[in-house]
């Protein structure tokens, strides 16, 4: 019998995607880190690929910035705690489905992400782009991680009463230049 999660490739347990290209040539060091935290989560809740829940959970507790966007303690506590609650919970129906709306078109060469996850990762890499910056910050990934209604990371922020348009908001507050 074949294990259900695939094993990471010595080029993916040092954070270089299988087609070479290197995380921090694309993300800031913060962003990098939650990527593989959100890679490692996966593998230990068993789960096939990197979901943008996974993302989120690990934004959320790496990027002092992200939890600023996303507003009090209070808030931040009921994400954490409704993240948590995904391997023992309502997250166990995800674990045999592939995250994809199919609203937004597949992203090649992203091994081991759903395919919202990996076209999350894309646009947060536009995004930065598009405000003039060398490399895509967690802000960022919050920013396309909410864009897409049918993602997870949607669904757990709807459970804890987090409007994504209130946080699309709040990121490009974060992003205007100080009066």
């Amino acid at each position: 019998m074949q294990p259900r999660i695939p094993r990471q490739s010595a080029g993916e347990q040092d954070d270089r995607r299988p087609d070479g290209a290197d995380l921090d040539d694309r993300f800031d060091a913060e962003l990098a880190a939650a990527v593989s935290g959100a890679r490692r989560r996966a593998v230990r809740d068993g789960d096939r690929q990197i979901d943008t829940a996974h993302l989120l959970h690990s934004l959320l507790e790496s990027d002092a910035e992200v939890r600023a966007v996303l507003g009090d303690g209070a808030r931040i506590a009921r994400l954490l705690g409704y993240l948590v609650q995904r391997s023992i919970g309502y997250g166990l129906r995800w674990q045999s489905a592939v995250e994809d709306s199919g609203a937004v078109p597949v992203v090649t060469g992203a091994t081991g992400f759903s395919p919202l996850a990996a076209a999350a990762t894309e646009e947060a890499r536009a995004r930065a782009v598009r405000r003039g910056a060398a490399r895509a910050c967690g802000v960022d990934l919050l920013a396309a991680l909410v864009a897409d209604p049918q993602a997870r990371a949607v669904e757990v922020l709807a459970r804890a009463a987090v409007e994504p348009d209130a946080v699309l908001a709040r990121v490009e507050q974060h992003f205007e230049p100080a009066p």
